[in-house]
């Protein structure tokens, strides 16, 4: 069995409450387009306390694995997302989210706000870099305010290089990656997907058809997934996949924004201190 098989399978014993109450943890979500990329990046992914199946296609598959299979865990507001909002406004836990433009960040906030009045939202900011500098800055900032729950949305492998950076420096809190959640919260409603699509496990199909941006990736992973899972069931482990995109080359910077704060006009959010010495 593929290692990170068996890290779903055991994350999906896992009960939210030890989730959310265990610090020190980061925890990713994989689904059909992630899954190629874990066999070319073991290095990243092994690091991870937990990965989740995310979405019910996957979830199907490990039934290949496991006869009583995984339940779907994704970071939207159909599963896991409400989980570490409500956890998080009712036990005055405080939380961070990086990730879309600063624009789409601040909207998304706005609205987390609307819906969640009590959740301390102790900093934000889009999940662009203008240079490396930056991008340890923002890592130092996370460091030094270490929120209850870091939620990063870069996209994959982006989202899992932050995260594990985090930690690597010092974060202590419990962090998860969000995929498409903050620029989907921001562009549309807060309910991304509609009933009937969340009702049939067909959220993807929506999805295909409302972000254009997902076409390629869905059309190429539909060819090639369902052969390479099979193909892996029925082979041997494989630990020593090499690293065919090593972490330096996947933190790339595509934008120039600001250092990590949130302007909290019209709504009483803290934001992050920036310290004196990092220049923009």
């Amino acid at each position: 069995m593929k290692w990170f098989v068996k890290k779903i399978i055991a994350s999906n014993k896992e009960p939210d409450q030890k989730i959310l109450t265990d610090k020190g943890k980061i925890y990713t979500f994989l689904n059909p387009v992630s899954y190629l990329l874990v066999k070319t990046s073991n290095n990243l992914f092994q690091n991870f306390d937990g990965i989740f199946a995310d979405g019910s296609i996957l979830s199907l598959f490990i039934r290949l694995y496991s006869i009583k299979g995984v339940k779907r865990r994704s970071f939207d507001m159909t599963s896991f997302a409400p989980i570490v909002m409500n956890y998080a406004e009712k036990n005055n836990k405080t939380i961070c989210f990086i990730g879309a433009s600063k624009i789409q960040n601040e909207e998304a906030m706005r609205k987390l706000k609307t819906l969640y009045p009590k959740l301390c939202i102790i900093g934000s900011r889009s999940g662009y870099f203008s240079d490396r500098q930056e991008r340890e800055n923002s890592l130092d900032d996370i460091v030094n305010i270490n929120p209850d729950y870091l939620i990063i949305g870069m996209g994959t492998p982006l989202q899992e290089n932050f995260l594990l950076d985090a930690k690597t420096q010092g974060y202590k809190g419990i962090g998860f990656t969000c995929g498409g959640f903050i620029h989907q919260v921001a562009n549309h409603s807060i309910n991304f997907y509609p009933k009937f699509f969340d009702k049939y496990n067909i959220r993807w199909i929506y999805r295909f058809f409302k972000e254009k941006h997902t076409r390629k990736r869905y059309i190429r992973t539909a060819a090639t997934f369902p052969f390479q899972f099979v193909y892996d069931r029925f082979s041997g482990e494989n630990p020593k996949s090499k690293n065919k995109l090593p972490r330096q080359k996947q933190t790339v910077y595509q934008q120039n924004t600001n250092i990590l704060s949130y302007r909290s006009k019209g709504l009483k959010i803290k934001p992050i201190e920036i310290k004196k010495k990092h220049k923009i």
